[in-house]
């Protein structure tokens, strides 16, 4: 029998159980450590400095930090981040709710499964292919203003990735189709765990479709939505991909997003000090919006 404290580990076999749990995990803790945490470690102290990746650095303290909340440039690229939460976030949930909802109405059926195929299709599709193939639909003759003219509504035509007023919500819709697939994914899964004895009993009390949406299906749900807006809004603030390949951050700065200006900073201007007090920043914005998420979801 095993007494007082350390007890657990007096056992040959719980000593080998654990010297092998041991052997497997510390390479793995290792390699996170070298790879996340010294990165993140540099990237602090390269925020302290002004310096251009190549020359003698120069110790500045918060300088780039104070820069980053005083420059309107670094300000602009905060803001549209945000913005684009609106599309990446927003309105891919509303959309994605209101087509787990309607395939669930439309269960068994062929059609439902052709929905969910068609819309989980942009997750097999290389971002990078997708972006090149929006921009071609968004050019000056490209599919979407073709459409426009067809139905009479030529007045409005332009080439929405070249005009400043429209750029931002163009590239904002195509991470609204990128992620609206996973989204409507696991709100279906959601869904689909919800106990039927609730829809039936909302149903007995006389609810109609939408008093039964908000009454069963939205609180059960919770957990799938913040799920949901983590990864969006994660999307949001980080995007980088789409926004470079449409339009690098034009035309006139208008679709300037962080990943934008910290890439444009690092290895344009040659300004790393200052490209890694920006990514610090969005780190902490990043964690500032989720964790708050997090304590939701773990509410009972």
């Amino acid at each position: 029998m095993m007494a007082g404290r350390g007890g657990f580990l007096k056992t040959p076999a719980k000593r080998r159980r654990a010297l092998i749990g041991v052997t497997f995990v510390a390479p793995a803790l290792a390699l996170y450590g070298w790879l996340v945490l010294g990165s993140f470690g540099n990237a602090v102290q390269y925020s302290l400095y002004d310096w251009n990746g190549v020359g003698k650095a120069t110790f500045v303290g918060f300088a780039n930090y104070f820069d980053v909340f005083t420059s309107p440039a670094r300000l602009v690229s905060l803001l549209h981040a945000f913005e684009l939460m609106v599309f990446f976030c927003g309105v891919t949930i509303v959309l994605a709710l209101a087509a787990a909802v309607l395939t669930r109405a439309a269960v068994g059926r062929r059609s439902a499964a052709a929905v969910r195929t068609i819309l989980f299709m942009p997750q097999v599709i290389p971002i990078v292919a997708a972006a090149v193939g929006w921009s071609w639909i968004y050019s000056r003759e490209g599919a979407l203003n073709q459409f426009l003219d067809a139905v009479g509504l030529g007045s409005v035509t332009r080439a929405w990735l070249g005009d400043p007023s429209t750029a931002l919500a163009a590239v904002g819709f195509i991470g609204t189709w990128a992620l609206l697939g996973l989204v409507t994914m696991m709100l279906t899964a959601g869904i689909s765990k919800i106990d039927s004895a609730l829809y039936e009993a909302a149903r007995l009390d006389g609810a109609n479709a939408v008093q039964e949406f908000f009454a069963v299906t939205l609180p059960g749900l919770r957990r799938e939505l913040v799920v949901s807006a983590t990864l969006t809004i994660i999307a949001a603030l980080a995007s980088f991909d789409i926004v470079y390949i449409t339009t690098q951050g034009g035309p006139n700065r208008a679709t300037i997003v962080p990943g934008i200006d910290i890439y444009n900073m690092a290895f344009g201007q040659q300004q790393v000090g200052g490209a890694a007090a920006m990514g610090i920043v969005l780190m902490a914005i990043v964690l500032l919006v989720i964790i708050p998420l997090q304590r939701l979801a773990a509410k009972d």
